[in-house]
């Protein structure tokens, strides 16, 4: 576990400027550092160690020293891939599983990326071709950026690494903007918040040779091929597949431990591995404490348990930090449990197992179709789901146009195409709000249908709508704010988090699962909460899905919380891009309890955070000592 950063070009003092670039991104590696420069590249790279504590730095050659790698992330079947490929007469120098990779792309070249299972963001330098090669894991667990600026191939673990480089010029893209205040995330196909910095797509591997670059996919979901198995053998399969796939995320020569929320997928992966720690984090919320929640399950099944509580002042001292380790504004609010989460556990921990991705991989989100506690009504749109295509999505237009009534989303959702209202999970500012608040120079961008097309497009094979939800998802929501949050939030503390749930084993068993099993009249993910209820009380695995809860909705009417954002709400730099009476009126309304705007502020707030800490102060926010209360 690592970070990497490189660049491509045939200038002078590639030592001093690689040796900078991966100082920025030190917290992902603070064991040890490598780097390989020759004419035309530079390599750097900043090591975590988890396998091979002793043998395992990089950069990696091959036997001839012709190929050099770098690498982030774990390949959990490296062992068996190694027998292999001492088989077919490499000479191995580690035993750490970077090494497989480097003689695998020897070996079989591309299709390697067919042959792995795991996490993973890598480069492999050919001196002789003078060629890069670089891939990023199936779903965009590992983070991957590139960018050609004048005259220079960079490329890294995180877009931070980029700025001491002389070439990177650093600018805002002001096309980014628009589009965030809808999705609450960075949500172009490609480009990020730097302009002409990308992100290398899930699933894709590139190849950079003669200043010219070629990216290709790999892997995709299949959703359109289905097998035929009841209910009860997909849920022992399930639960054979998960098993199977937590013990594969356990290799490594240091403790594993988990975190842990009250809800079902990190409560299956923990009853599962019974770490010897186990981390959950809490609010000083008197409605709903998740920490005291998870702990409940430690005692139930006799496991340890280190949970504490943060507040609203703790949350607001971190934020520049948090949206600084991030690289690009994010305004779900989970950022901030999970920053002081990963903080607690890095504390004994190197490397914990989470749940994320089993909400995409088995339809555990109620914005698939599910908005009711009617039984009734679930049982009805059930049933009304089996009608023709166009008779099915003629009804839910109708009903969708329909005066509100209980159970109008869920009919609605549940019958009308995908494509005509699901974005994912977060719609904050309806496109027509966003300009409303934006100044002109940043009305101009991309349309939210323009951003979603480009996905809904390759769903035109698959029959089911929540299938189609699903997809959308992996390529959108997942790797752009899930698995991005987790990644940087926790290399901030060091700390390496592996998702078991979302494993392309895993992701094989699950698109061949008919959606009717997953999401239907008795819940979301259905029967992957009955594959877990062999592990855990019942009362876990039919809970409904709460994310992380976090009070912003009370910060913002405290007075502390208030003039925190006021203050950033009336900043000078804040009128380049908002109106600022009608953001400031915002915040108003919903300090003085006229409406509850929590969300809207909350994502504009998170914008201007950022750009503060990129753009006006240019310095990197300094970790205050945390002096965590523990339940």
């Amino acid at each position: 576990m690592c970070g990497i950063v490189g660049f491509v070009n045939d200038k002078d003092n590639k030592k001093a400027i690689i040796n900078t670039m991966m100082d920025r991104i030190v917290h992902r590696g603070p064991n040890s550092s490598g780097e390989y420069i020759d004419k035309h590249v530079a390599l750097g790279f900043r090591r975590l160690s988890i396998i091979d504590l002793e043998g395992g730095t990089q950069p990696i050659y091959n036997e001839d020293r012709t190929k050099i790698i770098i690498f982030n992330g774990e390949i959990y079947n490296y062992q068996p891939l190694r027998e292999e490929l001492i088989a077919a007469g490499h000479v191995f120098q580690t035993h750490a599983d970077t090494e497989v990779l480097l003689h695998g792309y020897e070996e079989w070249g591309t299709e390697l990326l067919q042959k792995i299972r795991g996490m993973f963001a890598f480069a492999i330098w050919d001196n002789e071709k003078n060629e890069l090669f670089g891939a990023r894991d199936h779903f965009g667990i590992k983070p991957y950026y590139y960018a050609e600026m004048n005259g220079t191939f960079m490329f890294g673990s995180e877009i931070k690494s980029f700025l001491p480089h002389p070439d990177f010029n650093k600018e805002l893209n002001k096309e980014a903007l628009k589009p965030y205040m809808t999705f609450q995330y960075s949500p172009l196909n490609g480009e990020t918040f730097f302009k002409d910095v990308y992100r290398l797509p899930e699933g894709h591997y590139y190849t950079y040779k003669d200043g010219k670059l070629d990216i290709q996919q790999y892997w995709d979901a299949d959703f359109e091929t289905k097998e035929t198995h009841s209910r009860q053998e997909w849920i022992e399969k399930i639960d054979e597949t998960v098993q199977a796939s937590i013990e594969a995320h356990t290799v490594s020569d240091v403790e594993v431990g988990s975190f842990l929320s009250s809800g079902v997928d990190s409560s299956y992966v923990t009853s599962v591995l019974k770490p010897d720690h186990s981390f959950s984090i809490g609010f000083d919320d008197k409605t709903y404490n998740e920490a005291i929640e998870a702990r409940k399950l430690t005692e139930l099944l006799d496991l340890d348990n280190t949970a504490a509580v943060i507040d609203g002042d703790m949350s607001f001292k971190a934020f520049p930090l948090i949206q600084y380790h991030l690289d690009e504004p994010d305004s779900n609010p989970s950022c901030v449990p999970l920053y002081f989460l990963a903080n607690l556990a890095s504390q004994s921990v190197r490397v914990v197992q989470s749940g994320e991705g089993a909400d995409e991989l088995f339809a555990g989100y109620q914005t698939y179709g599910f908005h009711t506690n009617s039984k009734f009504i679930r049982v009805i749109a059930q049933g009304l789901k089996k009608l023709p295509k166009g008779t099915r999505y003629n009804l839910g237009r109708k009903i969708g146009k329909m005066k509100n009534f209980h159970g109008r989303i869920h009919l609605y959702e549940s019958l009308a195409p995908a494509k005509e209202y699901f974005i994912g999970h977060a719609r904050v500012f309806e496109e027509s709000e966003a300009s409303e608040v934006l100044t002109p120079k940043y009305q101009t961008a991309p349309s939210v249908d323009e951003i979603m097309t480009v996905h809904y497009e390759k769903t035109e094979g698959i029959k089911d709508e929540v299938n189609k939800m699903q997809y959308v998802d992996l390529h959108q929501w997942m790797p752009k704010d899930i698995l991005l949050k987790a990644d940087k939030l926790s290399m901030a503390s060091s700390l390496e988090v592996r998702v078991p749930l979302l494993d392309i084993e895993v992701m094989k068993l699950a698109q061949q699962i008919p959606s009717k099993f997953l999401l239907n009249q008795n819940n979301t993910k259905d029967i992957f909460r009955q594959a877990a209820n062999k592990h855990l009380p019942e009362e876990w695995s039919n809970r409904v899905k709460l994310g992380f809860p976090v009070p912003i909705k009370a910060w913002l009417k405290e007075e502390h919380g208030y003039e925190q954002v006021k203050a950033l709400f009336e900043a000078d730099f804040a009128k380049e891009f908002f109106d600022q009476e009608k953001i400031m009126k915002l915040l108003d309304d919903h300090h003085e309890g006229r409406k509850e705007e929590q969300r809207k502020i909350w994502t504009i707030f998170s914008f201007l955070t950022w750009y503060k800490v990129y753009f006006v102060d240019e310095t990197i926010p300094q970790a205050e000592a945390i002096d965590y209360v523990t339940v």
